[in-house]
């Protein structure tokens, strides 16, 4: 199983970052290899949470598959979590969180693990999906950028610990 995680400081809000995230249906528009976003569903959960089920198709040169996965956002908490439900993978499971640092700032986590159901195609996008999940939290950091302007200071990868 491929697994990619990061951790990086933005000079966004908490608030924003999440819903940035949050707002799903854009995606197409920067998201590295989504080429469309249909809701099928959406539920008011439990505690201020929301279910979102949402089918993604990603696309690659000649290559376009389409899978359904579960979005839990949990807005308290300021976290979402990605669960699969349908589609060309084994298994596929993605968690954002996003923790203040200051008003105008916070630490943005991203951990996305994932399996081709096919060994062919795999082998197909495999490489590319590693290169574009990268380059996803930068993605998602240029359009936060872009909607609500830029930081005073240039994002960097946060500290561990």
């Amino acid at each position: 199983m491929r697994k990619f995680s990061s951790k990086r400081r933005v000079i966004h809000s908490a608030e924003q970052m999440f819903d940035l995230v949050a707002d799903v249906e854009r995606y197409p528009e920067f998201v590295p290899l989504c080429h469309a976003l249909k809701i099928r569903q959406r539920t008011p959960g439990p505690d201020g949470t929301e279910i979102v089920i949402a089918d993604m198709t990603v696309s690659f040169k000649l290559v376009r598959e389409a899978f359904t996965s579960r979005v839990t956002l949990d807005r308290p908490n300021l976290k979402i979590m990605v669960e699969y439900l349908k589609g060309p993978f084994s298994n596929l499971e993605n968690r954002w969180s996003f923790e203040p640092r200051s008003e105008t700032a916070c630490d943005v986590g991203f951990f996305l693990s994932y399996e081709f159901k096919s060994r062919m195609l795999a082998m197909l996008m495999g490489t590319m999906f590693d290169t574009a999940f990268q380059r996803f939290a930068a993605a998602f950091e240029k359009r936060a950028d872009a909607i609500y302007g830029q930081g005073s200071a240039a994002s960097k990868p946060s500290s561990p610990g």
